[in-house]
């Protein structure tokens, strides 16, 4: 029996509808993921395997259920001799290195918040992040020379006391820094489990994740100690994990993705985590891997998708796999279709955000519709609504929202850590606003429209910039696109196009037409891209999402 059905009411439901009114989390009074999910595995299955890990060097570890417990408490010892307490902010800086795995359960027993973050981060987003969390400690990869990063943050750090380096090759002493991986062999596999006042309460901040700022500076997203419990969903009704399988979901340590896809519901689920430690990515590797380790599961964005269906998938043994699921961004039905030619299997779709769980999703009881998100999940109250506050009708397009009035769902966010401000702006009246405008079908499937800042309003009408780009993704010369308004005195606003192209195209005035043409045959005439610009890459932000933002702004300044 996988260990998730201890905290539900019930497994197996008919359709989707007896999912959505009859499913039930059953919250314990506390519950500490690393004690209550780690511990107990490590007891009733001490020998099955948890972590399956690899790099591209060749190097592999495989750890059990035991290991990992031993690995977190030999940690959490370690931790607390250097002076790291309950409630104490730790900032991780791993990557994909095992490491990141039982350092974040160490801290999770002591009560610590970790504050997980990407290696691609610049001195100054370290220390934004180290004065807006009061950051103690950083535990940071020693690849690449990062720690340099993390030094010359100090001069405007002043809560930063501690630093240490884990993982990579040929790792380097460093003046002022601890070496993770000697230093916790020196400790105990036993650790003492916190208790009474020395215990974090399930209300209290167990990670703060910088959301990834497209529209603005990163915010803290405070999740609880019962947060881990809202991916029982994730895994086991989206993801679909089966017990004794392999996962993958293609993210770094730094995002909240990580932790939906790598961490929590898959040991609730009973299924084994698999990573792959990479530098870049390559489609032709990480093809190679899902075929050598025969994955079960893989969820990863639409854009690792772009690119695999680029590469000749016939020459890779994929029967493994069982399902495939994608979020991040809304997917292309051009992507789906050819996985589904390639797998013959029907890609699900979920829609989420760093404050909350999988949101909206294609659960196994429905037939995936190619670019819809699908429907709402159980246990959260999901709405779509206009300005005015009001439900929108089946085609009208809304602001996605979660009803909050009968309390706030498990797995949701607590608020915007230390900005009250921003809290009460996206959360107030009994709504969680997640800014994202969507529609929903006659069939009850809601489809995804764009951000609310990035909704072009073109001569009366709203064009929403996914349903552009998914027209131009299904041209063979386009790679990645991105849909942005520009100013325009007739009709306030005109469809922009930027566009990256597919290796053997060129940029010309004829490819320009007709791409616009291929755009007015696909979808309405008037949506069609009346300005055209090809670059070599799209501006990203730190997790890999377009700046549309950025696009726009930098065609005001010309």
């Amino acid at each position: 029996m996988a260990l998730y059905e201890r905290y539900v009411n019930r497994t197996e439901f008919k359709d989707y509808d007896d999912f959505k009114k009859n499913f039930k989390i059953n919250v314990p009074e506390t519950f500490n993921y690393a004690y209550d999910v780690v511990d107990v595995l490590a007891e009733e299955k001490p020998n099955e395997r948890a972590l399956v890990w690899c790099d591209d060097t060749g190097e592999e570890r495989i750890f059990t259920y035991k290991d990992i417990m031993e690995y977190t408490n030999r940690t959490a010892n370690f931790l607390t001799r250097i002076g790291i307490k309950k409630g104490d902010k730790v900032m991780l800086i791993l990557k994909r290195h095992y490491q990141f795995w039982y350092t974040l359960m160490a801290l999770h027993k002591i009560g610590a918040a970790a504050v997980p973050a990407t290696h691609l981060l610049t001195p100054k987003d370290i220390v934004y992040r180290n004065n807006q969390a009061s950051v103690k400690c950083v535990i940071c990869t020693s690849d690449h020379d990062f720690a340099n990063n993390v030094d010359a943050s100090l001069p405007e750090s002043p809560t930063l006391e501690l630093r240490v380096f884990a993982g990579g090759h040929g790792a380097k002493e460093r003046k002022g820094w601890l070496d993770l991986d000697k230093e916790i062999m020196k400790e105990s596999a036993v650790f003492e489990k916190r208790t009474g006042d020395l215990a974090p309460k399930p209300n209290d901040a167990m990670l703060l994740y910088f959301t990834s700022g497209t529209s603005g500076q990163p915010k803290m997203v405070k999740h609880d100690f019962l947060y881990p419990l809202g991916h029982i969903i994730t895994v086991c009704f989206w993801h679909h994990a089966v017990e004794g399988g392999l996962h993958l979901t293609v993210a770094e340590t730094g995002w909240a993705k990580a932790v939906w896809g790598k961490l929590y519901g898959q040991w609730l689920a009973g299924t084994a985590i698999f990573v792959y430690d990479m530098d870049k990515f390559v489609p032709k590797n990480l093809l190679e891997k899902m075929e050598k380790y025969k994955l079960t599961t893989f969820c990863a964005p639409p854009t690792i998708y772009r690119f695999m269906i680029k590469e000749d998938l016939s020459q890779y043994d994929l029967s493994s796999l069982r399902e495939l699921a994608v979020a991040g961004e809304a997917l292309n039905p051009e992507v789906y279709y050819q996985m589904l030619k390639a797998t013959g299997i029907r890609m699900r779709e979920c829609y989420g955000q760093t404050e909350v769980i999988s949101l909206v999703c294609t659960f196994p009881w429905m037939e995936p519709k190619p670019g819809s998100m699908g429907k709402p999940a159980a246990c959260y109250d999901v709405d779509i609504i206009d300005d005015q506050g009001r439900h929108c009708f089946p085609g009208e397009v809304g602001e996605i929202v979660i009803n909050t009035k009968n309390g706030k769902p498990v797995g949701m966010f607590d608020g915007y850590y230390r900005n009250k401000e921003l809290t009460e702006k996206a959360w107030h009246d009994g709504y969680y606003h997640t800014g994202d405008l969507a529609y929903m079908d006659e069939t009850g499937y809601y489809w995804y429209v764009g951000r609310a800042d990035d909704v072009i309003k073109s001569s009366g009408y709203k064009i929403g910039p996914f349903e552009v780009e998914s027209a131009l993704m299904e041209h063979p010369a386009v790679l990645e696109c991105a849909i942005t308004g520009v100013p325009d005195d007739l009709r306030g606003q005109v469809v922009k196009a930027t566009i990256v192209l597919a290796k053997g195209y060129a940029p010309s005035e004829e490819l320009v037409k007709e791409l616009q043409n291929h755009v007015k045959k696909v979808t309405a005439p008037y949506k069609y891209p009346r300005v055209v610009e090809f670059v070599d890459e799209l501006p990203k932000t730190i997790s890999g999402k377009i700046r549309r933002v950025q696009i726009r702004e930098q065609d005001k300044k010309g």
